[in-house]
């Protein structure tokens, strides 16, 4: 009605027009491909319960074991964190064992002494047996003895380094004490006198 009549298209509505025309011809149509039926998905996911060639199976997981007990078994000799087992996992359990590791702890010799008071138990000697037991009792003695001053000693340290012990590491490090250096798992990673910073 009133106003200029609008022949020729502006420069922005040009623009515009071209922009929408190259997006329609880069457009795809569809994603290229049929929906997978919901049938399709599942049978594609789906895996036997039972394996097919159980034997195999077996096998397979025999050899899986087998080679994670290789890996521990190197841990506890190398002392490589990873593959150790829990309870020997973590920086307090190491700070511990090389603590016990580098001091002489007369629990390691209470299963040799006792395998010698076993045979001179033996003797039908009595003065001989009172001797064996009082030395044996005497021993006993010293072990408790150590291993209290190794309690206080591994609880100064840990809450010195670490700000207190975790639940456990104080009777890992006790026990550990009591077993034979040369038999304790993980192997002795530290020197006899070298003990952790």
């Amino acid at each position: 009605m009133f106003g200029r009549k609008n022949e020729a298209p502006t420069a922005q509505e040009t623009v515009d027009q071209a922009a929408a025309a190259n997006e329609a011809a880069n457009a795809r149509v569809g994603k290229g491909a049929p929906t997978p039926r919901r049938k399709d998905q599942v049978a594609a996911r789906r895996r036997p319960l039972v394996p097919d060639d159980r034997n195999a199976a077996k096998a397979a997981n025999r050899d899986a074991l087998r080679e994670e007990r290789m890996k521990t078994r190197r841990a506890l000799d190398t002392g490589e964190e990873r593959y150790l087992p829990l309870r020997d996992k973590g920086p307090n359990r190491r700070f511990v064992r090389d603590i016990v590791d580098a001091r002489w702890n007369v629990g390691e010799f209470i299963m040799i002494a006792a395998l010698v008071f076993v045979v001179l138990s033996f003797i039908q000697n009595v003065d001989l047996q009172l001797i064996v037991m009082a030395v044996f009792w005497v021993l006993i003695l010293l072990v408790i003895a150590d291993s209290f001053m190794l309690r206080r000693q591994i609880r100064k340290r840990l809450t010195a380094k670490f700000g207190g012990p975790n639940p456990g590491d104080v009777w890992y490090g006790v026990s550990r004490s009591l077993q034979l250096r040369r038999f304790r798992l993980p192997k002795a990673q530290v020197r006899r006198g070298q003990y952790p910073s």
